[in-house]
């Protein structure tokens, strides 16, 4: 008897065992997937015109592609733009990324159309650029040219990391750098003559590390603001599975990204909400 409950004891440990070892086998083919053809290929697929145009295709996927942004249909957060005079605009700014309509309410507007007195809304709506003052129209041509290059533009920082994949861009190497201790692949990148934005040049200075833009230059063709580039310095925070440049500051530099001791204008992004319930009609004046 006490033989035979030995032998049961036995078989059953067996038995665990080789449960045990072929769930291991199972568990170990599902930790280690082979790579799906699509996953191998998704590169390939991709016309890349050099290293350059590569190494921004990784960096935007990195901090969230085109596609999913169009994804959460538009977005709508806070913008602080400061001035070393102590000056500051600040707007509730919303956009609807099919058509890139853009609006922005500011309750303070001391760096843009600071001659206009009250509460300011511009917009555009996919078609005309628009603009009140305490909710009354305004025509005059001068500030409405102001508000045809502020909505296109303000949009434009927002989703730049995504746009710099756009048709009508050239990427070319401008080697390597490093900067505090971090080491960088410099791209330049251009539009094409033909290509309907502002003919900008943007240097990026991407970390080889973590393959994020920490900075750039770039000049501003729009009114001949700026000949000479500035230097932007970002720093990230992740909102909704994206790392947006939440906190930005820049100043006039050299093409070797040399800037001087002069105050830094800062930019700030805060409350970012994706994906809420505005629609075409909030962007109609």
């Amino acid at each position: 008897m006490k033989s035979f409950k030995i032998n049961i004891l036995l078989i059953a440990l067996m038995s665990m065992l080789l449960i045990s070892c072929k769930d291991k086998t199972s568990n170990d083919t599902m930790e280690s997937p082979e790579p799906t053809e699509e996953k191998q290929n998704e590169k390939e697929t991709i016309n890349f015109q050099n290293e350059a145009h590569e190494l921004v295709y990784d960096m935007v996927q990195k901090v969230g592609n085109h596609e999913k942004l169009s994804e959460e249909n538009n977005v709508t957060y806070t913008y602080t733009y400061r001035t070393p005079d102590s000056k500051s605009d600040i707007s509730t700014e919303k956009y609807l990324f099919d058509g890139e309509l853009s609006y922005g309410k500011y309750e303070q507007h001391e760096r843009t159309l600071p001659e206009l007195d009250g509460e300011m809304e511009q917009g555009y709506d996919g078609e005309d650029y628009w603009l009140k003052i305490n909710d009354t129209i305004i025509t005059d041509e001068k500030a409405l040219k102001r508000v045809a290059f502020n909505r296109p533009t303000n949009y434009y920082w927002f989703t730049m990391m995504q746009k710099l994949l756009d048709d009508g861009l050239k990427y070319e190497s401008l080697g390597d750098t490093t900067i505090s201790k971090k080491d960088y692949d410099i791209v330049k990148v251009t539009f094409d003559s033909n290509y309907n934005k502002p003919k900008d040049i943007y240097q990026l200075y991407i970390n080889k590390e973590t393959t994020l833009v920490d900075q750039f230059l770039f000049t501003v063709a729009d009114f001949g603001i700026m000949s000479t580039p500035n230097l932007m310095q970002l720093q990230y925070e992740t909102i909704d599975g994206f790392m947006i440049p939440t906190r930005r500051k820049y100043k006039k530099s050299t093409w070797n990204a040399d800037v001087s001791d002069a105050p830094w204008v800062e930019v700030y992004w805060t409350d970012i909400k994706f994906n809420t319930d505005i629609t075409e009609a909030d962007f109609k004046k």
